[in-house]
């Protein structure tokens, strides 16, 4: 609550200066968003269908980070329509609006009275075009006489310049109408390169120009009339795109294809399985096929692009049920991994890749992010996700082609990654115009000191020291595999080595946690965060330790009954509203419960998973977002959003997965054909869960769980291929 008090933290320095490449809130929404995806293009249009028509939002036709449409609005006889209701389908693949015509008055009297007029538009995405149909229908009993408009415009900003980025040149924008049924909108970039938007209409409207296209018509009673735009951001000029039927159902066909190897979950509560299918929905939808294979885009609107640490981190929620994931992202990254070293964009040998950007800021070096390498975390993530890969699946031909990265991912570790060799990763940018944090919590305020003094780099992170330990245990496992006995000895004794350092220096006995992290000068940031929660899903954590810091992240300074908070109330910097210092990111609260069940903690699983699943039940389409605000949990009341979250967000989604891998403690042997359920234990509102799908090698087996009070039992439904499923319980 805004009340709550605070103790005095004492004196706190000013407030940073505004952090390069912030996300700017200047406003309410005035209409609700809605977003489509499909490979590199992404759609955001308000309740109406409309593009910028009302205030707020991050509305446009977006494609390889620029917005090839900014405007685009209906209107019936120069009025706006009423909306009925918007929705999208289950499976994301399409928009349906249903509009009506307002009340009509010409000199005072009304000329068509409301609701006579029904207009359903159907829009989805498809191999870089917006498809658009618009359905007229006259419910009246009379002739109709209508003048449907559509006016559009496009400023072709960059994706930077949309979050709020100015700059003082662009390059020159041109329209021209082609024949009676096409616009073509384009845009000479200063980076030289052409950028063309090709609307279609069918049938020809009555009237086309350069900005807008009216059709003029008499409807007969029950008459229903269709409209065609399509929207194209990559089609030759004049060429035309599949129509619409045809496209739209190949993107169906494209999405089963996609995910007919993919575990899916049923469980005996309905809104809890509403919430799985949006988020294996959104997942589907954020998926993006590469050269390398399918990867998880992080995120719309700002985060339509590969993102290393999001991709190998949603990839490590989801392997239990999806380990194909896994290999595209693997495969991406190393087909991107830094060979050289390079200050403006943090890159040196072995790091793996933090962002990619395609727009013309990117190309021109106005923002860093073409291929940007500023992360501290990516590099010994995408190692521990090679080798949790590998011994979920037993694919070592895919090992051996990524072991030549995983082995310069591991040389970077050791020696760039620890500039001053005292065993701790850590980061400091290169540039100015780098990110100064580069953790997951990478806002400029995000890493701090008990009386709220900024910490001062290089800064080695707690969690970061745990994905390293977690990384050379399960990368000398590898490499026992494939025969390098003395490097897996190494490995092994490297990472025992790490975890007798970390506790020494990290273990705050005063905060019973451990700290955020050591500053420049090894001096520790003794402040209680969720960060220490990860160190429980890497297993660097001390049993012991384990347990106390379980018991803080349960208790209310962290857990707001919704989920648990980035910083604990109490803390100088904490503050429910802020990104980092005090939200709920529901990805942390996923790999956190994956750490309770690490250590046996199945209670604490199920308050996690109770807690993200309430939440997720007041959202809008049962979706969680990328983070929401830390207030305490009211009586009758659903959590707070935060105002610029994306929604999706790829990890969010992974989370209701992840949530099910601890609830169950799935753990998977392809030398035996095991699946392994160790201490499985069902939050008291799931009664049941059912699996199917679930793959081992060629072998494919459905299961069904059901609570008994505080235990479980396993009914094996089916199995294809030679499997064995086993129960496992330990202390």
């Amino acid at each position: 609550m805004l009340s709550e008090a605070l103790p005095n933290p004492g004196p706190v320095e000013a407030e940073p200066p505004e952090l390069p490449f912030y996300i700017a809130a200047t406003g309410p929404t005035t209409r609700a968003r809605c977003a489509l995806k499909h490979g590199d293009t992404f759609l955001v249009v308000d309740s109406h269908g409309d593009i910028g028509a009302s205030a707020g939002g991050s509305d446009g036709l977006f494609h390889d980070d620029t917005r090839f449409l900014s405007h685009l609005e209906l209107r019936l006889n120069g009025a706006q329509p009423l909306l009925l209701g918007s929705n999208v389908r289950d499976d994301n693949t399409l928009l349906a609006i249903d509009l009506t015509n307002p009340d009509l008055y010409v000199d005072g009297q009304r000329a068509l009275e409301k609701d006579l007029v029904h207009v359903a538009r159907t829009i989805f995405l498809w191999r870089g075009t917006a498809y658009q149909r618009i359905a007229v229908r006259n419910h009246g009993l009379r002739p109709i006489e209508l003048a449907l408009s559509l006016s559009f415009d496009n400023d072709f900003a960059d994706l930077f310049e949309v979050r709020g980025e100015r700059r003082p040149r662009r390059g020159v924008t041109s329209q021209r109408v082609i024949g009676d049924q096409q616009v073509l909108l384009s845009y000479k970039g200063l980076d030289d390169a052409w950028r063309r938007t090709t609307l279609s209409f069918d049938p020809p409207p009555t009237a086309l120009t350069a900005s807008s296209a009216q059709y003029r018509f008499v409807l007969a009673p029950h008459e229903a009339r269709p409209l065609f735009l399509l929207v194209s951001c990559r089609e030759a000029v004049g060429e035309r795109p599949t129509p619409f039927l045809r496209g739209l159902l190949a993107a169906h066909r494209e999405l089963r294809r996609e995910t007919r190897d993919i575990a899916t979950v049923e469980t005996s509560n309905e809104v809890f399985n509403e919430v799985l299918c949006r988020a294996a929905a959104d997942l589907g939808m954020l998926m993006t096929e590469t050269p390398q294979g399918r990867y998880p885009y992080a995120g719309i609107p700002w985060y339509s692009t590969t993102f290393g640490r999001d991709g190998l981190i949603t990839a490590i929620e989801m392997l239990w049920c999806d380990p194909g994931m896994a290999r595209g992202v693997l495969r991406r990254l190393a087909a991107y991994q830094a060979t050289s070293s390079d200050a403006a964009s943090d890159s040196e040998p072995g790091k793996i890749l933090h962002e990619m950007r395609s727009g013309e800021m990117a190309a021109l070096n106005e923002v860093p992010f073409g291929l940007y390498y500023g992360s501290v975390d990516a590099t010994p993530l995408f190692v521990l996700l090679a080798g949790l890969y590998f011994e979920r699946t037993h694919d070592e031909a895919t090992l051996k082609e990524l072991w030549p990265a995983v082995l310069a991912a591991l040389a970077w570790i050791d020696g760039p990654g620890d500039a001053d060799q005292d065993g701790f990763v850590e980061y400091y940018r290169k540039t100015d115009q780098g990110l100064a944090n580069q953790g997951w919590k990478d806002s400029l305020d995000a890493v701090f000191h008990a009386d709220g003094r900024l910490a001062e780099g290089p800064i080695a992170l707690a969690e970061v020291q745990g994905y390293v330990f977690a990384a050379k245990r399960v990368a000398a496992r590898c490499a026992l595999r494939l025969g390098h006995v003395q490097l897996a000895e190494r490995l092994e004794a490297d990472a025992a080595r790490l975890a007798e350092r970390f506790d020494a220096a990290f273990w705050c006995p005063e905060i019973d946690t451990y700290a955020l992290a050591l500053d420049g000068a090894k001096r520790p940031c003794a402040v209680r965060t969720s960060n220490a929660g990860q160190t429980l899903f890497t297993g660097i954590a001390r049993a012991d330790r384990a347990k106390v810091v379980a018991e803080g992240l349960l208790g209310p300074a962290f857990f707001s009954g919704w989920g648990i908070r980035t910083v604990a109330r109490g803390e100088a910097r904490y503050n429910p509203m802020s990104y980092h210092n005090g939200s709920i990111w529901p990805h942390d609260n996923g790999l956190i419960a994956l750490g309770f069940a690490r250590y046996g903690l199945n209670r604490a699983v199920a308050q996690v998973a109770k807690g993200l699943f309430d939440a997720a039940a007041y959202m809008d389409l049962r979706r969680l977002p990328e983070l929401f605000c830390g207030f305490k949990r009211e009586r009758r009341r659903g959590p707070t959003l935060y105002p610029v979250a994306c929604s999706p967000q790829a990890w969010a989604s992974a989370t209701p997965f992840s949530l099910i891998q601890a609830s169950l403690g799935l753990e998977f042997e392809p030398a035996t054909n095991e699946i392994r359920l160790r201490n499985p234990y069902l939050p008291a509102f799931l009664d049941e869960i059912i699996l199917r799908n679930v793959q081992l090698g060629e072998s494919r087996s459905d299961l069904k769980i059901r609570r008994h009070g505080g235990e479980v039992s396993v009914e094996l439904l089916r199995t294809r291929g030679n499997l064995q499923v086993s129960v496992v319980f330990s202390r």
